[in-house]
């Protein structure tokens, strides 16, 4: 069975490499617009279907894509990757001394079903000082992150303990995706 990972995550990689020891990858870029009435949760579902969608549709019969998408809510909005300099800025402020959740869809599709759902990890930031947020911000590191940081990288020095899986944070939690995988295998009479 062929497995493809449909993100360019370096991190997202790494994790599946913890249930596959070979996979390919394979990007699709999808519209990740959602209306506004849509549910931060409900959303990151929706998109990881879309992105294995995108790839699914283009590979043979039996090769199962997975795919992730992740974001960051804070008071029931939404925080995806900020913009500029000044939107990762203000997304660490309104993040400092707070508690936020951590939503990763995961889909899953082979032999032309789609097994999806959520994981949610609460995280909480201590307070992060002007320096310190501005010296991270001027790293380049929360350009490409959800909510404007990395728990993996420095920006785990904010945080001051989670409720949750770790991995849910970094952006493809395992213990979900092992989940979707065996049902997607059992639905076609195979086990992982």
């Amino acid at each position: 069975m062929r497995v493809v990972l449909a993100s360019k995550s370096p991190r997202r990689r790494e994790l599946l490499r913890e249930i596959f020891d070979e996979f390919d990858i394979i990007v699709s870029e999808v519209d990740e617009e959602l209306g506004d009435e849509i549910k931060p949760e409900e959303g990151v579902r929706i998109l990881a279907i879309r992105k294995g969608d995108a790839v699914a549709e283009k590979l043979p019969h039996g090769t199962m894509v997975i795919s992730s998408d992740t974001l960051v809510e804070l008071g029931g909005t939404a925080l995806g990757k900020p913009g500029d300099f000044d939107d990762a800025v203000s997304m660490l402020r309104r993040l400092s001394e707070k508690t936020h959740n951590v939503h990763t869809g995961v889909a899953v599709h082979y032999m032309g079903k789609c097994f999806s759902g959520v994981a949610t990890t609460s995280v909480h930031f201590r307070k992060i000082e002007d320096e310190e947020l501005f010296e991270y911000v001027k790293s380049g590191e929360p350009m490409d992150k959800a909510g404007a940081y990395g728990i993996q990288g420095e920006g785990g020095k904010f945080v001051s303990g989670f409720d949750g899986d770790y991995d849910t944070v970094v952006g493809l939690s395992t213990r979900l995706t092992r989940e979707l995988v065996n049902q997607a295998l059992c639905q076609s009479g195979e086990k992982i």
